[in-house]
């Protein structure tokens, strides 16, 4: 029951800001604070994480996995039969990758980050269900969002892969999902059974002082000490509803003139192509300001494993921000949301179902939006800013609510419990 485990992370990369990396990034370190050895294996791994091996077709960026995803999901005039058997090849080269990444690093619990939840690499997503099934080695399939909770992958050439793979029926696997609706959606579309653990941030750890470095960053882009930062602390994709955060920043300009108001974006775009961000450009310049990006100033938090592959990191653009904005119409869990709570900053959070389902009810205090920025809102966010008291109390809450609910903690608890049934 206490065994140490040599545990293999696989996904499509596991490396940078996005989502499901970082959150890999923890359970590798609770389980390595448990005894246990971790590797990774993925199109792109982190230089300063765990070690691991490398295998470019993992990636969901790599030239032939986007030809299929394409013929997959948009194109609409693939045929069959051709395109099942390049899915086959590219399969196959992957899981003599995954037996061989298995074999080197004496792999005995497999965890498949998102890569059998949804199709960004679908040959991946194939490899791993047929090596499991083959080598009957034991796997946590840790989901963050399904395919059939993006609307891109409703229509697709080939329905029955979706059905077989995204996810898998397996006995060797032990799903695990970040929210209770997902939860309720495996068990009615697949039949399967899995257990909860949401995102978690170390708040026993908490996080350590960076106003030099926070100064320093707000040089780096320009910002003088008056200027307000919104903080956008997310990809540049449309569910994170972004065209919210410039509505604010813009509407808010007046009110606390003639201190400027600026939008900063932590992560990147082009996750899914580039045209959203040239349409959030022309919101925010037809209102008459700008969006500032730094993904090429901010790589990823502090990690056990040391080290920053860029010159500052989340921590510091947290820190450098007056108010951050979550206006995400979907989102799996919330990593964001956790992290403004972490960091000790105020947060206006547009209430997308997750968040109403399994955040709201332990009673966080924020400034709540229905997927509308109101008059009120703008309001709102102006005496808040004016009011350091109010903003200690409002961020001491909620780190104290976080504490209790979204802990290392809390992860290690639940994944014990996933451990004690993998025989």
């Amino acid at each position: 029951m206490n065994q140490t485990r040599h545990i293999g992370f696989v996904s499509t990369r596991l490396s940078g800001t996005d989502g499901v990396s970082l959150e890999a990034a923890k359970w590798a370190e609770i389980f390595q604070r448990m005894g246990h050895s971790v590797a990774y294996c993925a199109g792109e791994l982190d230089p300063n994480g765990p070690e691991g091996m490398h295998v470019d077709k993992m990636h969901f960026r790599h030239p032939d996995v986007q030809s299929i995803r394409n013929d997959m999901f948009l194109n609409g005039n693939s045929h069959p039969l051709e395109l099942h058997a390049r899915i086959d090849r590219i399969a196959q080269d992957l899981r003599r990758a995954i037996r061989s990444f298995a074999e080197e690093y004496s792999i005995d619990l497999l965890i498949a980050e998102n890569a059998l939840a949804i199709p960004m690499n679908v040959p991946l997503g194939i490899a791993l269900h047929q090596e499991i099934v083959a080598s009957k080695l034991p796997t946590i399939a840790h989901h963050h969002d399904f395919a059939w909770e993006r609307s891109r992958f409703d229509a697709c050439a080939i329905p029955k892969i979706l059905e077989a793979h995204f996810p898998p029926r397996c006995a060797a696997i032990r799903h695990v999902v970040i929210n209770s609706l997902a939860k309720r959606e495996l068990l009615a579309r697949r039949g399967e059974n899995s257990v909860i653990v949401p995102n978690v941030l170390d708040f026993k750890r908490g996080a350590a002082g960076r106003q030099d470095r926070c100064q320093r960053l707000r040089t780096a882009l320009g910002f003088d000490d008056e200027d307000v930062i919104l903080l956008q602390p997310t990809r540049v994709v449309p569910r994170k509803g972004i065209e919210l955060s410039i509505q604010l920043a813009s509407r808010l300009r007046v009110l606390l003139h003639p201190r400027p108001v600026r939008l900063l974006i932590s992560h990147s775009a082009g996750d899914e192509g580039m045209e959203y961000l040239v349409n959030l450009q022309a919101k925010a310049e037809s209102a008459g300001m700008k969006i500032t990006m730094a993904d090429d100033l901010v790589g990823v938090p502090e990690q056990p494993f040391g080290g920053d592959p860029a010159p500052f990191d989340l921590h510091d653009a947290y820190a450098c921000a007056d108010l951050v904005t979550y206006p995400s119409l979907i989102e799996g869990f919330g990593n964001a949301f956790l992290e403004a709570v972490f960091y000790r900053r105020p947060v206006l959070v547009n209430r997308y179902p997750v968040y109403v389902a399994d955040i709201e009810p332990y009673g966080f205090d924020v400034i709540a939006i229905d997927e509308c920025i109101e008059t009120q809102t703008v309001e709102s966010v102006a005496r808040l800013l004016g009011d350091p008291r109010r903003i200690d109390r409002m961020t001491d809450h909620n780190y104290r609510v976080a504490s209790e609910h979204f802990s290392y903690e809390v992860a290690a608890e639940r994944l014990q419990r996933v451990l004690r049934s993998i025989h």
